[in-house]
Order: structure tokens, then sequence, then C-alpha cells
């Protein structure tokens, strides 16, 4: 099917702008992402700071995800089994650490919640504190370079970003839609503590 005068005009800038952005996959998510997640996450390691921040994204005021849903995203997010999660909680329900406690799930024995301690609670603060820190570093060396004006606009096309790749990831779920071969075996679904760090990080920056 041939492409129109005015679609292939729509069309241009956006894979001009598509092969930019890819250029920035590495230095972005390979370097500056896992440079912030090694800032926040301390003593923890990558799996164990996820689930701290899957808790907190998702865990409501109770500061609490069924460990079933853990261990769903976390096998989405690193491709990982339960065993290997099963083993970062361990880790983290140690004396040495003492962030999380299981307890029974209210509708199941045998279904177990996964509850921040007070210790964890504390933890999660400084994660965050430290986040903010790498973040603020980030943003006033981007200031030497762009305005206040410039550095909003590119948080709402970071957030438009995340939004359009949802409605994307929306629509690939519905019964009869082909996605890549890849993608059949497993979508990459963004977690939604990807989603919630750039939206709590601009509440954090209002005044």
């Amino acid at each position: 099917m041939s492409t129109s005068p005015q679609e292939a005009t729509r069309i241009a800038p956006a894979a001009r702008q598509a092969s930019e952005l890819l250029e920035l996959f590495y230095p972005v998510h390979y370097r500056g992402n896992m440079a912030l997640e090694d800032a926040m996450r301390g003593e923890l390691t990558r799996k164990q700071a996820a689930i701290m921040w899957l808790i907190r994204s998702e865990g409501g005021s109770s500061r609490a995800m069924r460990r079933k849903d853990i261990f769903r995203k976390l096998g989405d997010w690193f491709d990982i089994t339960n065993p290997a999660v099963t083993k970062a909680l361990r880790g983290m329900m140690r004396p040495s650490l003492g962030l999380v406690r299981l307890a029974e799930s209210a509708d199941s024995a045998r279904e177990k919640t996964v509850f921040l301690t007070s210790k964890g609670e504390r933890f999660l603060g400084t994660m965050v504190a430290r986040g903010h820190e790498f973040m603020c570093q980030i943003v006033l060396e981007m200031r030497q370079q762009l305005g206040e004006g410039e550095v909003d606009y590119g948080i709402r096309f970071l957030r438009a970003g995340v939004a359009g790749y949802e409605r994307i990831d929306a629509r690939s779920a519905k019964p009869g839609v082909h996605l890549p071969q890849r993608a059949k075996r497993k979508r990459a679904r963004l977690p939604a503590a990807a989603t919630n760090f750039w939206r709590r990080s601009d509440q954090i920056s209002q005044p």
C-alpha cells in the first residue's frame, strides 16, 4: 500500500527522532538508569532494590505486596525464576538487613504478603533521598545548557513517552493483535514502578 505525501511528511520527522532516541538507549538505560539505581540501593542487590521500589510504588499505604505479585513482576522485569526472587527476599529478612517480613494473606493461608518493617521504611526513605540527590546533580548539570522551562519540558516529554508506551502495550494485549516473534514469547511490560518514579519525582520537585 502506497503512502500519501501527507503521511510521508508526518512519518519522516518521527523516523528521524526515533533513530536519535534509539542512540540514547545504551547511555540512558545501561549507564544513566543503572548509575541511579547504584546510588539508591546501597548494600542491596539490584533485585532487592527493585523489590523495595515495587513495594513503594504499588504497595499502597500498607507498604505491602502479595509475594506472588512480586514474583510475577520481577520475573517479567529481570527474567528470573521464583526461587531467585525468594532468595532475594530471604536476604532482606535476615537480621543483618531486616527490611521485610512475611505474613499470611487474609484470603489464603498458603499465600504470603511481604510487608516492609520499620527498618525497611527507613531504608526506603534513604533510597528516595539518595535518588533525589543524584537526580538533582543531573538537573544542575543540565541547567548549564538548558533553561528551567526546557528541563520541565523534558520531564513532560519523558512522561508522555511512558504513557505512549503503555497505550501501545495495552493494545498489543488485545486478542487478534499480532506481535513480533520475540514479543509473543514475553511482552516487555513496563513495570508500574518505572512509571511511578517519574510521577513521584515530579511531585518531589513541586514547591
